[in-house]
């Protein structure tokens, strides 16, 4: 049998977006294996992605549509047709915009699907039907506004350039599990020698790459932002100049910086005042230092704050004009790709409709009376795991007056509620474009295998039940390959600007490295970086608490670490992933352990007032005191309780950026077995 290879993408919630190969054989993928060709994934992929095959041919994937026959929770279905479940699915919206409304349905969509046409298209339906429409800021979006309020839409360094820098500061980041390829980068031989410093609650994976590790007290990130530039400036470190040509604000903002010492941010943050002017002083002795920013600590109610500190930082030493130098870990771009209007239509959308946070799902499934959801349309997301008040919103699902669909390619904790299942389909088994949020680059990939059973992709099942509901708009009758042909033919001023060659390569199927962006050419409107914004509800920056410094009912901080064997909720299928990932762990401090009468491996219950979680316990040193960090997200029936880590996390929202703050959260521990 002829072995065929083609491009394609890797389709998941990491900012690489890796360039990979497909092997396909008699109509299957057989392997997928790293694109030596591609600039982020030429030295190799992640283990999660190296038998990418095993989730498409799994004998615990969904291949035909499912009705409920149990009750809501137990995961009880019979198979459907199609066509059946299309006529219920739109019999139910009908009758439900009948009685109560378009606002009534609401979709949950998020980071199942990282490309832009299966994971935007469920926009135009909703649009045009008038749903009530969802905030989607459930991961990082603090972090963008943040960095959005010093710089507006300047691209950051793409990560190709920290060869460049001289020093790293890899800050609230586990590269291990979010930045592999960036990781193998810093280890070559050119930049081996150059000082690498972890700053994190925990001595997280990337820890072993480092020279040295400073652990901190969550949610106070910005405390040793501003201590750092009170030595900066104390010790005559601030590049003044550079300051001057490319920054306003200053000097008013250099005037609150004498309060902020390394002795006070050390009772606030738990690390030492002389490990913070030592570290002040390396990052502003270094010509190009580089900070590489994850967002862990935008998590939290101050996390937007935070983020303007830190960004603000990076060019104190004037770092910026040099190569190499500034802020890496927000979005290296400073144009559009893809104008995703196109697929979103807008337009569609009559009036204007009641807005609901992702992140507060649980709040708007209590809802009761007029207000009340009644749909509730689920796909590219699993948020009985991944969103916040896990309880608050399974007793939502658990409403025998939710009409609610999930369209997914397993059971999911979600889908175990539905009233319809829908199969869905991977990546290489439907057309579209993918842009990378962490490089600079853009990506195609049309479809290369059939799905097994009657899965469907998005835009196939949209343009079903948008036919169900007799909407005519000419919209739904495209192909999602005619949809991607729509896209390039209309293309924004960056793919205009490439070359015949790379227009042909994304019209095959393939990859594009575009340029990187000049990190000079701020997009303010002043031109400049703004310390102080006047256009912000805060626009001096300082120090402020999150929620969990505000009130302390319970005496630890608990925190969400990524895992280097999971991806949120995707891969919790993968068996011998799982089995290497081992239990739901608890990292704890020896301090906090100690007076709990916790030792290493001892199960714990974890809890607040939202709920228990079973854990086992990792007592290490490194980790602050006061933090309690777990990693990764496991499905219900991978808990020790049957509980999972956002049974513990509330609904709230950031400073800025409507984002989670699923890691600004107190909880205690206590033993289950006597030592």
């Amino acid at each position: 049998m002829a072995t065929t290879i083609h491009k394609m993408s890797c389709p998941y919630d990491c900012p690489s977006t890796c360039g990979l190969e497909a092997e396909i054989e008699d109509g299957r993928l057989i392997k997928v294996k790293n694109d030596k060709t591609h600039p982020v994934s030429k030295n190799g992929i992640c283990r999660k992605m190296q038998h990418y095959e095993q989730d498409i041919y799994s004998a615990d994937r969904l291949r035909t549509p499912l009705r409920r026959v149990g009750r809501k929770g137990e995961a009880k279905f019979e198979p459907i047709s199609w066509d059946e479940a299309v006529r219920e699915i739109t019999d139910q919206f009908k009758a439900i915009i009948e009685k109560w409304g378009a606002e009534a349905i609401l979709p949950c969509v998020y980071s199942g699907v990282m490309s832009d046409i299966q994971r935007n298209c469920g926009d135009a339906f909703f649009n045009r039907m008038g749903a009530s429409e969802l905030v989607k800021t459930l991961c990082s979006s603090a972090k963008g506004a943040g960095y959005d309020a010093v710089v507006g839409k300047t691209g950051c360094l793409e990560p190709t350039e920290l060869n460049d820098s001289d020093l790293y500061l890899i800050w609230s980041c586990n590269m291990a599990a979010t930045r592999l390829q960036t990781l193998a980068d810093l280890q070559k031989p050119a930049n081996r020698h150059k000082k690498k410093i972890l700053i994190d609650v925990y001595p997280n994976p990337t820890a072993a790459y480092c020279d040295q590790v400073i652990t901190i007290k969550a949610g106070t990130d910005g405390a040793l932002a501003l201590s750092m530039m009170h030595v900066l400036k104390n010790e005559h470190l601030v590049d003044k100049s550079f300051v001057e040509k490319y920054t306003s604000g200053y000097p008013a903002f250099a005037e609150t910086l004498d309060v902020y010492t390394p002795e006070w941010a050390e009772s606030e943050t738990g690390i030492p005042a002389e490990v913070i002017r030592q570290l002040a002083r390396e990052f502003g002795q270094a010509k190009a230092p580089a900070i590489i920013l994850g967002s862990g600590n935008s998590r939290h109610g101050n996390g937007g704050m935070t983020v303007r500190l830190i960004t603000i930082l990076s060019a104190l030493t004037g770092a910026w004009q040099h190569p190499g130098g500034g802020l890496c870990g927000c979005t290296p771009i400073d144009t559009d790709y893809v104008n995703k209007s196109l697929i979103t239509r807008p337009d569609f959308r009559k009036k204007p409709a009641r807005k609901i946070n992702i992140n507060q799902i649980g709040q708007a499934l209590a809802m009761e009376g007029k207000e009340a959801v009644r749909g509730f349309y689920v796909y590219g997301c699993n948020p009985a795991n991944t969103v916040s008040d896990q309880q608050l919103i399974i007793r939502g699902l658990e409403r025998e007056d939710l009409f609610t669909v999930v369209h997914e390619r397993f059971m999911t904790d979600t889908a175990r509620y539905a009233d319809i299942v829908l199969p869905a389909t991977f990546s290489v088994e439907q057309t579209d474009i993918y842009r990378a949020y962490g490089y600079c680059t853009l990506s195609t990939g049309r479809k290369l295998v059939d799905a097994p059973g009657e899965c469907r992709s998005n835009w196939d099942t949209f343009c079903l039940l948008a036919k169900g509901m007799g909407y005519a708009d000419d919209y739904f009758d495209r192909s999602e390959n005619e949809m991607l042909d729509i896209l390039l033919s209309h293309p924004t001023r960056a793919i205009a600007e490439t070359s015949d060659e790379a227009k042909e390569t994304l019209r095959q199927g393939g990859s594009i490295a575009l340029p990187f962006s000049d990190h000079l050419a701020f997009g303010t409107e002043t031109g400049k970086m703004l310390i102080v914004n006047e256009k912000l509800a805060e626009p001096m920056p300082h120090y402020t608490a999150g929620y969990s410094g505000k009130c302390q009912d319970y005496p630890l901080h608990l925190v969400a670490a990524p895992s280097v064997w999971s991806l949120n909720s995707t891969f919790l299928d993968r068996e011998h992933l799982m089995a290497s990932r081992k239990e739901m762990t608890l990292w704890l401090n020896p301090e906090d352990a100690g007076t709990r009468q916790i030792t290493d491996g001892m199960p714990v219950m974890a809890f607040n007032e939202l709920g228990e979680v079973q854990f086992t316990a990792r007592v290490d040193d490194r980790v602050a005191a006061g933090n309690a960090v777990s990693e990764g997200i496991f499905a219900g029936h991978q808990t020790q309780n049957g509980s999972g880590f956002n049974t513990l996390t509330h609904g709230r929202l950031s400073d800025i950026g409507a984002a989670t703050t699923m890691n600004d959260n107190r909880v205690d521990v206590r033993p289950l077995q006597r030592v």
